[in-house]
């Protein structure tokens, strides 16, 4: 039995900054002369008055460990155990629990009580952390007093070179909070050491990259679709290429937790963007043991390698967005996936039709990889909207312009095979009398973003693995 509880008797937890609280003091004041009481008290150690026996719960174990979620809440013990409670002020209710010293005279008889400091956001948590059962599984690492976290997880090589948010157990709790899915179950197998990711580990990961709880169900999907055997992601970590997960998102969970997809929509400035991206590489890295000069031997990288993550433009009902063009459903949220180099800036400020620009395009998009190299890696055509307003005055949908530039992006081999054009570089000679697509059937996706002002778009490149299709493709998943 808590010290200061009535073994059998009255227990009200309350708090000053509550109006029905402090409507109900002179009750309280009653039930004290009628005895025995105690008052658990969660803001002012003061209030109420005239009370023998107030708590000063400013640490709020006390309400934890009573699961208090409102305020005034009126508990009987008998024998040292709760037998009954009730919440808010209602008079006919307290009077059958406390008898007549409970009637409130004068007062109205029902008015609604307050939330509990306990369960305010964030706080319930950090109560679990401290006084209850956390449930979670990962090690736990102690930190000295005068340690710096920060620094501590930087020793310990969770980071990718940029600080990590420390992952303490009331984080993760939060963390957890975002997603109705079990802490234990596992995601899947994370190379390159197939070790099992549960989504304790994934929320662990999240909470070092930034993440907030709601953008969990888009790390776990990222994750998922990241581990589908097409994508081939324990290929692409420890390939000696520039490639590394490109991350993009379509559908309503975007703009729920505020996704950039306008004005410098590939780069900084957006939490979402950067954390999301970034979570996925931090898994794979702490869980999967993925580490640059280990099993990742990429010769450059690149800077997407931190995070490389954006939504797609889609406030334009007449564009198809990349994943129903993907197959799923309008409507619904979902991730894709592209093997992803860095960004290669397209400018082309004359051409005024549609046909202009794709000619246009697809001289930029022919340098990708290499303009004698094809059919191996793909890309991604990111339209901004001053380029995409020149297709879409024209009549071009999504549907033509991908055919447009396919055909387009057409070269006789003869220009291509290695030795053309006094350039060792090229493609075999066997296909020197065929006309030679520049990518895989479906291996140029197209999205909108970015600001309204300025006619760049944006060319990303893909990965020479891409060039088995059977075996290597961009994924697109629903996020559940």
């Amino acid at each position: 039995m808590p010290d200061g509880y009535p073994r059998d008797g009255l227990v009200i937890v309350a708090k000053h900054d509550c109006p029905t609280c402090t409507l109900v003091e002179p009750v309280m004041q009653s039930l004290d002369r009628a005895g025995p009481l105690a008052v658990i008290t969660q803001d002012d150690p003061s209030f109420p008055s005239g009370v023998g026996t107030v708590i000063d719960d400013h640490d709020l174990q006390r309400s934890f460990h009573l699961n208090v979620e409102t305020v005034p809440t009126l508990i009987r013990f008998k024998g040292g155990r709760e037998v009954e409670r009730t919440v808010g002020w209602d008079r006919a209710e307290w009077i059958r629990l406390a008898g007549a010293a409970a009637a409130g005279d004068g007062l109205p008889a029902w008015q609604p009580g307050c939330g509990s400091k306990s369960v305010e956001p964030g706080v319930h948590e950090t109560l679990v952390a401290r006084y209850g059962d956390t449930g979670l599984k990962a090690r736990a690492i102690a930190v000295g007093e005068w340690d710096d976290p920060i620094e501590a997880c930087f020793e310990r090589g969770w980071s990718d070179g940029l600080p990590v948010v420390p992952p303490t157990d009331d984080r993760i709790l939060r963390m957890l909070g975002g997603t109705e899915r079990k802490p234990d179950e596992i995601v899947g197998l994370i190379p390159p050491n197939l070790a099992p990711c549960t989504v304790e580990k994934v929320a662990i990961n999240a909470v070092m990259a930034g993440c907030k709880p709601e953008y969990m169900p888009v790390v776990l999907g990222v994750l998922e679709a990241a581990l589908d055997p097409l994508f081939v992601l324990h290929g692409l970590l420890c390939t000696t290429h520039f490639s590394g997960p490109l991350v993009i998102i379509n559908g309503p969970a975007a703009r729920a937790i505020g996704m950039n997809s306008g004005v410098n929509a590939l780069g900084q400035g957006n939490r979402a963007n950067a954390t999301i991206g970034r979570a996925l590489q931090l898994i794979v890295r702490n869980v999967g043991g993925g580490l640059p000069g280990g099993m990742d031997r990429a010769t450059l990288g690149n800077p997407g390698k931190y995070t490389f993550c954006f939504a797609e433009d889609e406030s334009d009902p007449d564009w198809e967005p990349l994943a129903q063009r993907r197959g799923i459903a309008a409507g619904k949220s979902a991730v894709t996936l592209f093997h992803g180099e860095g960004v290669n800036g397209f400018i082309d400020q004359k051409s005024r039709s549609p046909d202009e620009l794709i000619r246009s395009l697809a001289m930029g998009l022919f340098g990708v990889g290499h303009p004698k190299l094809c059919l191996g890696g793909n890309a991604v055509l990111v339209l901004a909207p001053e380029h995409y307003k020149i297709f879409k005055d024209g009549g071009f949908n999504r549907r033509r312009i991908e055919d447009e530039l396919y055909k387009a992006l057409k070269r006789p081999g003869s220009e291509l095979v290695r030795g053309a054009q006094n350039i060792a570089e090229g493609m075999p000679p066997s296909f020197a009398d065929k006309m030679v697509d520049k990518f895989q059937p479906d291996g140029l996706l197209i999205v909108r973003a970015g600001g309204e002002a300025g006619l760049f778009s944006a060319i990303i490149g893909g990965w020479p693995g891409q060039s088995v299709r059977d075996e290597c493709q961009a994924v697109t998943h629903e996020i559940r």
